[in-house]
């Protein structure tokens, strides 16, 4: 009786979390109430949210950038979800955790890891999913899109064009966890791994007025006895010289994260400095992991009865009916660390009138040559250098616009922002 009343409360409980889920406002809904009209860009920009590529030309709203490619992907899962249609409704429909199969083809199958604007208006990205990859190019006045590298197991990210639009620097994840910085020709020809080791090399960018430097940042992996990968050490900024072979740090410091470096024309170096959080097990979360084992107990003991039931008897235990929609996106994975996007969004701390996604302690930082330093914004997500010489970023929800000895100007506010580049 005691276990039948138990269960029932978890179904409750389920229920519940359930209903919380199918009523939260959808991903693509995340805009403030006067966001896209009253706010436009004065510079040409673009970012990526939620996997997809949003463009804003000077003085007009964001556009979502369609990838016929992506299209012709969602096509085909379109006609498989069709030739499949006749095992809606029986036991053939049901995934291994009781969930319905209706939901699969309302996946996006391919997201974009990084953009970056090229020469003669274009703009170059890379669309990726768990284990195919892409390199395109969009002419942004015809709309024409070209395949550049489409490989197997070729994921890239922090994608770097020079100033010709023909090399491009970039971080490639192996499959063990690890990433290096590479090399090669747009058209991906001359490919050559400039750095090696177990490590997490990524966000590279030459330095001006110095041919084959280039700086990055780098993190360290450890590993335990089976391989894999239990920590990642605090991520420090790298100076490599790739004509001889020559590496030397620029910033380590076991307290902070030193991310995405950026040198501008006059030597300057601009970087984004957070707290850096170990993996560390504490005596708390010992005792709510022994607190929450039996609901977590009976939290897998009601999914595989749900199961059961669906199997042979076609109903679930709760009174849901019909597939399952998939979960909005409640938290995500930026820089290495991962973001409760959804307590941000309730969180009462906004700046000119939008959320923000990460803390205050996510400062922009400058170092001059002369080793001054300076913050200039904090609650900073992304950022990239413009062409004038100021700065571009993003809190995660707003971005604005920084002038050398100004001060920030909102640009665009409105959506979630997880990288952002200027044109």
């Amino acid at each position: 009786m005691h276990i039948l009343i138990v269960i029932v409360v978890v179904a409750l409980l389920y229920w519940i979390v359930s209903q919380r889920g199918r009523d939260a406002t959808p991903a693509d809904g995340w805009t403030t109430a006067s966001a896209g009209a009253a706010e436009t860009s004065q510079r040409r920009i673009a970012f990526i949210a939620h996997g997809k590529i949003f463009c804003a030309e000077p003085g007009q709203a964001p556009r979502e950038i369609h990838s016929p490619h992506v299209q012709a992907a969602m096509d085909r899962l379109e006609r498989s979800r069709e030739r499949n249609a006749w095992k809606e409704g029986t036991t053939f429909s049901v995934r291994a955790g009781g969930e319905w199969r209706g939901g699969v083809a309302r996946e996006l199958p391919l997201y974009a890891s990084s953009v970056r604007f090229a020469p003669e208006g274009r703009l170059v990205y890379f669309l990726r999913d768990h284990s195919m990859g892409g390199l395109f190019e969009l002419d942004l006045a015809s709309g024409q899109e070209r395949r550049l590298i489409h490989r197997q197991n070729f994921l890239l990210d922090d994608l770097q064009l020079s100033a010709d639009g023909q090399q491009l620097l970039c971080s490639h994840q192996a499959g063990n966890g690890a990433a290096n910085i590479v090399g090669m020709h747009v058209e991906g020809g001359d490919y050559r791994e400039l750095t090696g080791g177990d490590t997490i090399d990524s966000a590279p960018c030459w330095v001006p007025g110095k041919p084959g430097q280039l700086v990055f940042q780098s993190s360290g992996l450890a590993r335990g006895p089976e391989g894999h990968v239990v920590m990642i050490g605090p991520a420090s900024i790298q100076l490599l010289d790739t004509r001889t072979g020559e590496l030397r740090p620029v910033f380590e410091d076991v307290r902070f994260d030193y991310l995405q470096p950026r040198v501008t024309a006059n030597g300057d170096l601009l970087f984004i400095r957070r707290p850096y959080e170990g993996q560390r097990y504490r005596g708390g979360d010992i005792l709510m992991d022994a607190l929450l084992f039996p609901f977590r107990l009976l939290r897998t003991l009601f999914h595989f009865l749900n199961f059961q039931s669906l199997v042979y008897s076609r109903k679930p235990l709760t009174s849901a009916s019909g597939p399952q929609q998939d979960a909005d996106l409640k938290g995500l994975l930026l820089k290495g660390r991962y973001i409760d996007a959804e307590a941000a969004m309730r969180s009462s701390k906004r700046v000119d009138g939008a959320p923000v996604l990460v803390p205050e302690s996510w400062q922009l930082v400058l170092r001059s040559e002369q080793g001054e330093e300076r913050i200039l914004a904090r609650h900073v997500a992304s950022f990239d250098l413009t062409a004038d010489g100021g700065v571009i970023y993003s809190n995660g929800f707003a971005a604005y616009a920084l002038h050398p000895g100004g001060q920030p100007s909102l640009v665009l506010r409105g959506k979630l922002m997880t990288d952002i580049v200027a044109g």
